[in-house]
């Protein structure tokens, strides 16, 4: 009897606050998801990867291989991941995620996320979110991150610790800023409290955030995590900026380009 009264009382509320879209904001069957034309938007991210950061490729290379940046200076986690590239139609439903209390959307970026980072969910024992600083989440009154790991988190079987990473002190938006701004501004922003550690001693941890740009900031988590002792370091995201990418070495394979059986002469 109790469920027959909440799914009348759902229609009920569908009917005067229909689900809206996450990006557009046209009426939708489910919360929390898109509609058919903004979903053709997306762009998923797919194989080949670097082995490291995990920028797509624009050509077939071996397994193992690393993009240009990855090679030239290394990283502090191990593997980073993201489901979609954060674009201009990605970015109207993650920023409604992320400043628009739009917490339904959850249900929807949780799977993209579960697919994208299988390999790296196997492997971890614990996961962890990209703190907010606390006058930052007083103002949002959530944080995005944390409650992607919990949806995370209930999927895969993984203990999740909200509070294990801190920021300690707030940094500027980073919204325009450069690599090096934005390196040099999350320098030491993060730590694991000493009371914490024994918590994370030996651990592999699965980072959690939503956007990775330049992956200042997952990299200044990755080295307090490590400094407090994490085994290891990978990292999970809904979305990533993505720039062309060659592997280290520069040059594609000739079987990339497309050829032509004619002969100049």
């Amino acid at each position: 009897m109790r469920g027959t009264f909440a799914s009348i009382a759902r229609g009920l509320l569908d009917v005067v606050l229909p689900p809206r879209c996450l990006a557009c904001g046209a009426i939708t069957e489910e919360p929390g998801t898109l509609c058919a034309g903004c979903w053709v938007q997306v762009r998923f991210i797919a194989e080949p990867l670097c082995a490291s950061c995990g920028v797509p490729f624009e050509f077939e290379v071996g397994e193992g291989t690393v993009c240009g940046a990855c090679a030239a200076a290394s990283r502090p986690y191990v593997r980073a991941r993201a489901a979609i590239a954060y674009d201009d139609a990605s970015s109207r439903f993650i920023l409604a995620f992320k400043n628009g209390d739009r917490t339904d959307a959850v249900r929807t970026f949780a799977p993209w996320m579960l697919r994208a980072g299988a390999s790296l969910l196997a492997d971890a024992d614990l996961l962890v979110p990209v703190p907010l600083h606390w006058t930052r989440l007083f103002v949002r009154k959530y944080n995005q991150a944390a409650l992607l790991a919990h949806a995370l988190g209930r999927h895969a079987g993984i203990p999740v610790a909200p509070t294990l990473l801190i920021r300690s002190r707030r940094t500027r938006a980073l919204k325009h800023a450069g690599a090096q701004k934005r390196a040099d501004t999350v320098r030491g922003a993060f730590a694991v409290p000493a009371r914490r550690q024994r918590q994370l001693a030996g651990r592999r941890v699965l980072l959690i955030d939503d956007v990775y740009t330049t992956g200042s900031t997952v990299g200044a988590c990755a080295r307090a995590l490590l400094r407090a002792g994490a085994a290891s370091v990978d990292v999970l995201t809904l979305a990533r900026v993505v720039r062309p990418a060659l592997p280290a070495g520069g040059l594609p394979p000739p079987s990339a380009f497309p050829h032509t059986e004619e002969t100049l002469s």
